[in-house]
């Protein structure tokens, strides 16, 4: 006599993990499978400060406005406040962390110290004892001189791409006039 198999009693045969992953990959590009974040295409994680996303009048940003402001990811946020004293955001009924302005500048200054000027964590968490919180306001002072300075040369770097490319069209034309 046969042995009776799950299937065969009523019950469904368990998923294997492969079948789960088949079908996360065949899922169209605009499903929401899975909550992975989108990936910086150069690899790095490293993206500037987006200044522009902070209000006059607004008091408290939620995780995910100040990591598109500052260009540091949430985990890396929550990271941070284990490490440095100076980062702990207010925490609302709900348990979300609500970041102020002072909150956001000391975010700016820890990730020019790690990432722009590469201390170590334990070097970054000394400097920024040493500079106090008036230069702290000076670094991020500085940041943002900084990003101005970044976004002029970006639209030189854009008007030479322009001009070249306009003499590329150029020759080409010429080019395919004389065939």
């Amino acid at each position: 006599m046969a042995k009776k198999t799950a299937s065969k009693r009523g019950r469904k045969a368990p998923k294997s993990r492969a079948s789960g992953q088949a079908a996360a990959k065949a899922a169209a590009p605009g499903d929401d499978v899975g909550d992975a974040p989108p990936t910086d295409p150069e690899g790095e994680g490293i993206q500037p400060a987006d200044l522009s996303g902070l209000k006059d009048g607004k008091l408290y940003y939620r995780i995910g406005e100040v990591a598109q402001i500052t260009g540091v990811k949430p985990y890396v946020l929550r990271y941070w406040e284990s490490e440095f004293r100076l980062m702990s955001p207010q925490k609302s009924r709900s348990k979300q962390r609500l970041y102020r302005q002072k909150d956001i500048e000391t975010i700016l200054a820890i990730k020019q110290l790690l990432y722009e000027e590469r201390y170590t964590i334990a070097g970054a968490r000394r400097r920024l004892r040493e500079l106090g919180s008036e230069a702290r306001g000076d670094l991020v002072a500085e940041i943002r001189d900084g990003e101005d300075a970044r976004s002029a040369a970006e639209a030189v770097a854009r008007d030479a791409y322009r001009r070249i490319r306009d003499e590329l069209l150029a020759i080409r034309s010429l080019l395919a006039a004389e065939v």
